[in-house]
């Protein structure tokens, strides 16, 4: 506890975790403390800055000043020392909610849904209205946000599978079911697609390197290896906040590669970026214009180009992942009287990895299996983040906007593969059943998709999930979107081995409830007397969360763009090369490369540098199966997408 007597002090600002939070760096160190014999409660680090000026800053300065020096996602400032006692206050729980729908019908709903950002249409509006209404009670806000997460645009792929009409033309197919059908042609050398957390191409016996038995040994076996590809986009975070929202898209894709079939193994990662015009202070490039504008709460292109691609490279690195390529595209132009660009960027994290042929598919769950967390606690960041990337960019507000984004802690997510690979390690002993990420809508969305993927139902307790901040609400706690954490069921006699699993590698887990015949989805709270309203904050059949929403429908018309032709007599061959050349787009990636070590895991064959003078124009990644053999996975990446532009043929 701080026992200085020091008050305030003039241009000094004070850094330290948010109140009633415990940050990761004190997780470890006091873990690390208490494994050294140290009688220590928690240990807390804050940091100091004090700054000197040639004249007194205005009130808006310090603010500007200070906005600088921390995050204020997970930190706060304080003026004074003795402020940091409350560091170690417990906060009072808070109660949860419920919107009137009985008494006030859809207007409850509509203002619940401006209020909380849920990103409900119309139809989902009247849908929980109808069966709210037929249950005959009140929904909680817990079950709001629930039901928004699960069936937002980012888990449900909505505009994805949406019928269409185009030019007054019913369409056969969706573009999912259009993006699926090539794989229905050509489905050769395929073990899983579009059924996992990664696709499963058809691989060759390798040697797999792993610990068995109680003393840990490590050993080789031969054996039949299949390879993991995973590619997904984490826009929304990364616009927000460059470095986390890259950081946590990286970590998202590395989890679920961990937590395909009963168990996978990240390999070698990718990241890619598409911004609009950098506008690097001091340089005057011929296609940069002015500004156009853009939210203020958005980062620039710039920003994002300095921090997003560190994010990606630190969290791959601190995890124990190479990253091997990607790709950088600058684009912004106005055509046909319309400007196009990336203001809300593009941010892809993608990879490869490994899985046995004998824990390529996930076993049936079954009445009475353990439902388990896996990973690291609970806190309040990453609220509404399924629903917030769902929404167009501005109609959000800031806070809300902010509340999306996650924070990344490598460290935790290393020691829960490792649990996994454990679990791998025992071959057809393997205690997973099955295994799903943690993501967007956090565990209101991957408990139910774990228990409606065997179409059951489960039974829940608030108070058995892990968390690092007190003064949650039942919402926050179950809908928090903290990231390296697992969903994992278990048969209950399996429970033991499991447990010495993840007490071997310090990782945290908690059983927070089971799966039940009755096709319910109930979340307990214990701390709340039979009688209270708050008992309950979930009590949801199944059918309501996961069933048939409204199909959306879209009726568009084409449009025919008249673009002027392309005049190249007045161009000088020299600049025009010299142009090209300064794109970003072209220009030379080593800033995006030597920023992460590329050598990590000891599987790289193949890196973006080539030759002697080691240039970035590598056609692919290489890496290898193990460390004996000569054979392994090339991975590539391209686009064109600005293309599509003047011809919708040519984009891909």
């Amino acid at each position: 506890r701080v026992q200085t007597t020091h008050g305030a002090i003039p241009n000094r600002a004070i850094v330290i975790p948010r109140f009633g939070t415990v940050s990761p760096w004190a997780s470890k160190a006091t873990d690390i403390a208490h494994q050294c014999g140290l009688d220590v409660l928690r240990i807390e680090r804050g940091i100091c800055y004090q700054w000197s000026a040639k004249r007194t800053l205005s009130p808006e300065q310090e603010r500007i000043l200070q906005t600088s020096l921390f995050d204020r996602m997970t930190e706060i400032i304080i003026a004074s020392y003795e402020e940091a006692n409350a560091l170690y206050q417990t906060l009072p729980d808070r109660p949860f909610t419920r919107i009137d729908v009985i008494g006030m019908g859809q207007k409850a709903l509509d203002d619940a849904n401006q209020a909380l950002g849920l990103a409900l249409s119309a139809d989902e509006i009247t849908y929980l209205e109808e069966n709210f209404k037929r249950l005959g009670r009140n929904p909680s806000d817990v079950e709001l946000i629930m039901f928004a997460q699960a069936n937002s645009e980012h888990c449900r792929h909505k505009i994805f599978n949406a019928s269409w009409t185009i030019d007054g033309q019913n369409q056969e197919h969706s573009l999912f079911a259009m993006i699926r059908n090539t794989h229905r042609l050509q489905p050769k050398g395929t073990v899983v697609a579009y059924s996992d957390n990664s696709a499963i191409m058809e691989g060759c016996e390798a040697d797999v390197w792993s610990s068995t038995g109680p003393a840990g040994q490590y050993r080789t076996k031969r054996t039949l290896v299949h390879t993991l590809m995973k590619v997904e986009t984490h826009n929304h975070p990364t616009a927000i906040a460059p470095f986390q929202g890259a950081a946590t898209g990286s970590g998202g894709e590395i989890r679920d590669e961990g937590a395909t079939g009963i168990g996978g193994k990240p390999k070698a990662g990718l990241t890619g970026f598409s911004v609009s015009n950098l506008h690097i202070p001091g340089t005057n490039l011929s296609w940069e214009q002015k500004p156009y504008g853009k939210p203020e709460r958005i980062a620039t292109p710039l920003q994002i180009m300095i921090d997003g691609p560190l994010g990606g490279a630190a969290f791959n690195n601190e995890f124990g992942r190479p990253n091997l390529g990607g790709y950088f595209r600058v684009f912004e132009q106005t055509i046909a009287g319309k400007r196009r660009g990336y203001h809300k960027p593009i941010m892809i994290a993608g990879g490869i990895g490994a899985i046995e042929d004998i824990h390529t598919h996930k076993k049936p769950i079954l009445d009475g299996d353990l439902l388990i967390q896996l990973g690291g606690p609970g806190m309040r960041i990453g609220m509404g983040g399924g629903t917030a990337s769902s929404m167009a960019t501005g109609t959000n507000t800031a806070d809300l906007d902010f509340d999306s984004v996650q924070r990344g802690n490598p460290e935790i997510e290393r020691r829960a593969q490792e649990v996994i690979n454990q679990c791998r390690s025992l071959g057809e002993n393997n205690p997973i059943v099955s295994i799903h990420d943690v993501g967007a809508g956090g565990l209101s969305n991957a408990f139910p998709e774990l228990a409606d993927s065997a179409k059951l139902g489960a039974q829940f307790e608030l108070r058995k999930i892990p968390l690092e901040e007190s003064g949650m609400s039942p919402a926050e706690i179950w809908c928090n979107e903290s990231q390296e954490r697992y969903v994992i069921a278990i048969h209950a006699k399996d429970l033991e081995r499991f447990a010495s699993i993840c007490e071997r590698e310090r990782c945290p887990y908690a059983v927070v409830g089971h799966t039940t015949q009755d096709r319910q989805l109930q979340l307990h709270d214990q701390q709340q007397s039979t009688n209270s309203d708050q008992r309950y904050p979930i009590d949801m059949p199944m059918e309501v969360l996961l069933g048939k929403p409204p199909k959306m429908h879209r009726d568009v018309q084409s449009t025919h763009e008249q673009f002027a032709p392309i005049n190249c007599n007045d161009i000088d061959l020299k600049m025009a090369i010299e142009a090209v050349l300064q794109q970003p787009t072209v220009a030379s990636k080593s800033f995006l490369i030597t920023i992460g070590d590329r050598t990590v895991g000891g599987l790289n064959s193949r890196d973006p540098f080539v030759g002697p003078w080691q240039v970035p124009v590598a056609d692919c990644a290489v890496t290898t199966m193990d460390y004996h053999g000569y054979r392994g996975e090339a991975m590539s990446m391209g686009e064109r997408t600005p293309v599509a532009l003047f011809n919708k043929n040519f984009k891909i």
